[in-house]
């Protein structure tokens, strides 16, 4: 074959080829840059909206990867390179590592609705999963609580959102409920007002509601009042042992008697916060 039959075949080739080469350049420089200009988009809806950074990060780098596997093969389609089987086995491939996460996936996807919905927060205190602590961190596929003896505890997001989460922190206020038992010869209205005077005095109770005094129970050795009253969710322990010392010290001083046994103390809410 002579030069002038080579570079005949050769200019053939570039005729056909020639536009199909230049056009899925192209089509790869101007769809990868729109894929940028897209992510970079969604990126600043998501921080505009409050969303969590790590969740606009990891949306952010999906999209584009999405993005640009779609650019890929519009450019490859372009080039006349059938894409079909090439889709099919990334397909294939995505569906096999799906089930092979499928653990990490429902973690992951509880996460994902844990940070748009905020069922729970950094700094509250609550009850899930089986555990009490204080909300430490909530992550893409996990949720730390710190327990009150300082204990870390690490919990799968999709164990957190698989059962009730009891947020304790979440409204601001909390009641308290006591249960005080006084002997059958005591005056039951002295030891109401006593109970009432000395909540009375702590500025941590809240004035609405209004605190309520009842006779709850006629036990076997006491009659029992039962305390009920509102306090700031951060001065719950606090309000509750002062509470409990000082009607202790006010029924001694006043000659009520506490029966012995004491009755248990039976909480509203019994978890330690």
């Amino acid at each position: 074959m002579d030069l002038s039959a080579i570079l005949a075949k050769v200019y053939e080739l570039l005729t056909i080829y020639g536009l199909k080469v230049v056009a899925a350049v192209v089509i790869f420089v101007v769809g990868r840059w729109v894929a940028k200009a897209v992510t970079n988009f969604i990126k600043r809806m998501m921080t505009k909206s409050k969303t969590d950074p790590t969740l606009v990060k990891f949306v952010g780098s999906l999209s584009y990867i999405a993005l640009l596997a779609f650019v890929i093969i519009a450019a490859l389609n372009q080039l006349g390179i059938q894409t079909t089987s090439f889709i099919a086995v990334l397909g294939a491939a995505g569906l096999a590592i799906g089930l092979a996460l499928q653990g990490s996936l429902g973690n992951f996807a509880a996460g994902v609705l844990m940070i748009i919905f905020k069922p729970i927060k950094v700094g509250d205190f609550i009850e899930g999963a089986g555990v009490a602590g204080t909300v430490e961190e909530v992550s893409i596929f996990t949720t730390q609580l710190v327990t009150p003896d300082n204990k870390t505890v690490i919990i799968p997001n999709a164990k957190m959102t698989g059962d009730n989460i009891i947020n304790y922190t979440k409204k601001g206020t909390r009641r308290v409920d006591f249960v005080f038992g006084i002997g059958y010869g005591d005056d039951i209205d002295k030891a109401r007002k006593i109970i009432e005077e000395v909540i009375s005095q702590d500025e941590r109770l809240l004035k609405d509601p209004q605190a309520v005094v009842l006779v709850s129970e006629l036990a076997d050795s006491s009659v029992n009042l039962t305390l009920r009253a509102w306090t700031s969710a951060d001065d719950y322990w606090a309000f509750y042992f002062d509470t409990m010392e000082n009607v202790k010290k006010q029924f001694d001083a006043q000659g009520i008697t506490i029966p012995f046994p004491q009755q248990d103390v039976h909480l509203h809410e019994h978890k330690e916060g």
